[in-house]
């Protein structure tokens, strides 16, 4: 099975969704897929439940594929005690951000918005 990790790091809600969907679409093709939300993406952690792609979200939440969110960068953007609320995986271990070397050690390719 082909591994892919996707990492959300724009702030833009159209690069988050862009990420979401293609990390949607990688799923549902048979790929094992982890979206990382990192930087200031982590700011749309709280949008995205009241934007119209909120049912996207609740797929991806409700599948398991978001594998990590950075502790630094969440506590940055103020998302982070939402983050904690939607029981997402808080991230610290790389000086506080998401560590991508755990991804590729496992065999995810890194895609990046």
């Amino acid at each position: 099975m082909k591994k892919i990790a996707v990492v959300s790091f724009q702030g833009e809600m159209p690069c988050f969704v862009h990420a979401l969907l293609n990390a949607w679409n990688y799923h549902v093709k048979g790929y094992e897929v982890a979206l990382i939300v990192e930087g200031a993406s982590t700011a749309r952690i709280a949008d995205i439940t009241k934007s119209p792609q909120a049912p996207l979200w609740e797929k991806i939440r409700s599948a398991g594929l978001v594998r990590s969110v950075c502790k630094a960068c969440a506590v940055q953007m103020g998302t982070l005690q939402e983050a904690e609320a939607q029981g997402l995986p808080i991230d610290a271990a790389l000086s506080g951000h998401s560590d991508l070397e755990v991804f590729t050690a496992q065999g995810f390719e890194i895609i990046l918005f």
